[in-house]
This record gives structure tokens, sequence and C-alpha cells, in this order.
């Protein structure tokens, strides 16, 4: 890494408290600012001197928080929209450190207004910050300062694409000052002659053919001459590839991952499930309610329709949603005769689905087009069944017939909504729908996460817009 990276990132940590500080400043002022306290005038005494004092405590928190995130990783820049994920994160996790020290101090001060504010405020200044920090870094990578100056060894596609995606990307601050086909004698004498000018800080090998004997010279020359040397990684298919690297019995052994959904991960994505489930089944249990009335009246039936799905390790669980369908609705769908009559079938799969299906009740029309009969499904979430983002659950009689292949997104919990249901709803191909959730279940990650629940209610609305 350059020493001017290293500079800015070191920097980084000061630069972010006292952004903070700066944040908490503005809260409070805004908090006992007149107009403020006409509309909400406040019920405690605080002073200036007293805030102050506590506020360069508090603020130390926020540090923590962005380091937990990972905002100060030295592994170089990363994209802007994982910075500021990382930003609203490491805030959000001090935020929730410092109410839960609030709770058991009830002798600091007690405004909900300064906290809220403070977050805010907190988030959006270091978003600014770093932003404006990225900004002059990019302006002086064209100037030449701060680049990487890096020399290319590959032949072949992938060397070619590396010195492409360097010169598009300005921002990456990369400057390519050689390329060679190999790491030869003369190609060695070249870059000793480069070293002496003081021309080049990395060799970035690009060719997935480069000999064992090759990668061994080049690792022992960047040792010897302190240069960082680095590999694209274009030997596999898959441009992400999840593997975990352990040393047993003195052998070097590389585990390939299933799934990110592991350790820390897995801890993380229950926890999230259980607090988010929980607070949903709370917030819409008045519609839930008021839907269990309206399927009363509608038709005769149960209110919900419970069935078997398979899960997690393929084994098999009662799945609840309302119910929007006649009664006996689910032995219809597999009998030859009522299939053959359909023409809108959705056929070549091993899931029966209908765009137009004459078993649905009125007011399941209406609670399907807003995904209303999955509610239920919350429940299943809290029990920990099913998972808030995952693939969706499909029944005994469907897993039956998948392929290996397509027996892959049993590895982890089935989900509420997912990447299918995002990018096509039920309009997607089967095959398309497996490829979607299988890749995201080797590339999970919070962020994703979140991404895909902020995009399922636009793809309801997007849905309903359709029809």
């Amino acid at each position: 890494m350059k020493k001017s990276e290293i500079a800015i990132s070191a920097s980084l940590l000061p630069i972010d408290y006292l952004t903070v500080i700066l944040a908490g400043l503005a809260a409070y002022f805004i908090r006992f600012w007149q107009p403020v306290q006409e509309i909400r005038p406040a019920i405690f005494e605080l002073s200036f001197e007293s805030y102050l004092s506590l506020l360069w405590v508090i603020a130390l928190l926020w540090p923590l928080g962005f380091a937990l995130a990972g905002l100060y990783s030295m592994r170089g820049t990363s994209r802007p929209i994982d910075e500021i994920y990382k930003i609203v994160l490491g805030s959000s996790t001090a935020v929730a450190i410092l109410m839960f020290i609030f709770f058991f101090s009830r002798n600091l001060f007690d405004s909900r207004f300064i906290i809220i504010a403070g977050w805010i405020f907190s988030t959006l200044f270091v978003i600014m910050t770093r932003g404006l920090i990225r900004f002059i870094q990019h302006r002086l990578y064209r100037y030449g300062l701060g680049v990487h100056r890096v020399v290319i060894i590959g032949k072949g596609q992938l060397a070619n694409e590396a010195v492409e995606n360097f010169k598009k990307d300005i921002k990456a601050g990369y400057k390519i000052v050689a390329k060679f086909f190999d790491f030869s004698q003369t190609v060695e004498n070249q870059l000793y002659e480069l070293i002496k000018k003081n021309k080049i800080d990395e060799l970035l090998v690009a060719d997935a053919n480069i000999s064992d004997e090759e990668v061994n010279r080049l690792n022992n020359f960047s040792y010897l001459n302190h240069l960082t040397l680095k590999f694209v990684a274009g030997i596999f298919d898959s441009p992400i590839i999840n593997f975990e690297f352990n040393t047993v019995a003195n052998l070097p052994i590389i585990e390939v991952k299933k799934t990110r959904l592991d350790g820390w991960g897995k801890v993380y994505k229950r926890t999230f499930d259980i607090f988010a489930s929980f607070i949903l089944i709370i917030i819409l249990s008045p519609l839930m309610i008021l839907m269990t009335l309206l399927i009363i009246i509608d038709s005769r039936g149960g209110v919900f329709f419970s069935y078997q799905r398979i899960g997690q390790g393929s084994q098999p669980f009662n799945y609840f949603k309302f119910r929007s369908m006649v009664k006996n609705a689910h032995q219809k769908r597999f009998d030859e005769d009522f299939l053959k009559s359909q023409e809108n079938l959705r056929a070549g799969t091993p899931m029966i689905k209908f765009k137009d299906d004459p078993r649905i009740t009125r007011v399941g029309k209406i609670i399907r087009r807003f995904s209303l009969d999955e509610l239920p499904e919350l429940f299943n979430v809290l029990i920990g069944k099913m998972s808030l983002v995952g693939p969706r659950p499909h029944e005994v009689e469907e897993v039956a017939k998948y392929n290996i292949r397509q027996k892959r997104v049993l590895t982890i919990k089935p989900g509420m909504t997912g990447m299918a249901q995002v990018a096509g709803r039920s309009d997607l191909d089967f095959n398309e729908e497996i490829r979607l959730d299988i890749w995201y279940m080797e590339n999970w990650s919070p962020k994703l996460d979140w991404l895909i629940l902020l995009k399922t209610p636009m793809a309801v609305l997007k849905k309903r817009k359709t029809e």
C-alpha cells in the first residue's frame, strides 16, 4: 500500500471524530433554537458546558462503530455506495450503544431529539467529509499524484482486460507503466531499470497460465525490490469464489464455502430476522386482523392456508399464508384434467404456476396483488423456519423434480422475498430464478439483504402497475 494511502487512511479517524463533534454541536443548537423551542419546548435543562464535556466522550463511540463496520480498513479505496453503507451502519451502531448506555445511566440527559438529530447529522456530515476527501484524492490522481504505478505481466484476454479497465477507470488510481507477456530474464532486466528510476510500485500478474516457476521468481523479485505483488482473479469461471484458507496438519487447505451465510453471518442474519419480524408483526397486526375479517366474510374456508414446504437442508416445515383461494384449491393444482384446461400454465419447469388462476377468490385477488397474503410468513421467520430474505420455499412435489443444481437453493433458509422476487417476481423463467437464488446464496452480505428488502415494495407496486 502506498504511503499516501496509509496517510489518508490514518487521518480518517481523527477527521471522523471531529466531524461527529461538529454534528453533535449542530444537534444541540437546533434543539435549543427558538423556532424549535416554540414548536416543542425542552423539558430538561442542559448547559452548553455540560453537554460539550459529554460530547467529547460520547463522540468516541462513532469511530468505534465505523471501525466495526470496516471503514478504516487499509485495503485501498472502496466504491462510494459501499462507503456510504458502512457509514450508516457504523453511525447506527454508535447510536445503539449510546442508547444502551443511557438506559442504565438516566443521570446523563434525556433528549430523543438530540440523539436522533445527532445520528442524522453525524451520518450526513461524515458522508460529505468522506466525499470531499475522495474528490480531492481523485483530482490528485489526474495529476499523477498518489497513483499506483503498476507493471502488468501476462498475455491474452485477462491481461488486455486489466489494461483497458485501468485506463477507463482513472478514479481507481492506477497508472500502467509497462506491460510484458512473461517474466523472462530480459523482462527482469528491464524491470530493474524501471526500479532504478523509481517508476514502479506494483507488479500485477494477469495470466492464468503463468508457470509456478515464474510465480516463485516474481515473488522473490518483489520481496528483494520492495514491490507489491498482486494477482488478477481470473483463473476461475466465476468472478466471485467463496473459499477459506487454513493450515491442517501442516498442509495448506482451501475449503470451498457453500455460502457466506456461515459463522458470524448466520448469527447476524438470525438476530436481524428475530427483531425485524417481531417488530413487523406488532406494526402490521391491525392490518392482519382486518384481512382475517374480510376473508371470513368473502368465502367459505379457513383464514390461513397451511401446507408443507421444503426448507433448509431439505427439511419440511408448515408454511402459513392468508387463504386467497377457494376451498380445496391445492388438490386441483395437481389434477390433470384441471391442468389441461389452463392455457397460461407455466410449463417446462418443476413449478406449477398460472397467470390467471380461476381458484383465486375476490379478496384473494386484492391481497395477492399487494402480496399481503404472505404476511403470516412473518411467524415462520420469527420461529426460525424462514428468513426475511432468501429463496422462495417450494413444495414437496416440486422439489422432488429438482436436479442437483436446483437443489443447491436448499442450502439456506427460504425467505419471504429474494433476488428473484425483486428482479421479476413470478414473470422470471424458472432457471433464471434458480440462478439468482444461487448467486444470492454464494454472495450474501448484510448490505445485499437490505437492498433486497428496500426494493421489495417497489417490485410489488411495479407488478401491480403491469397487471
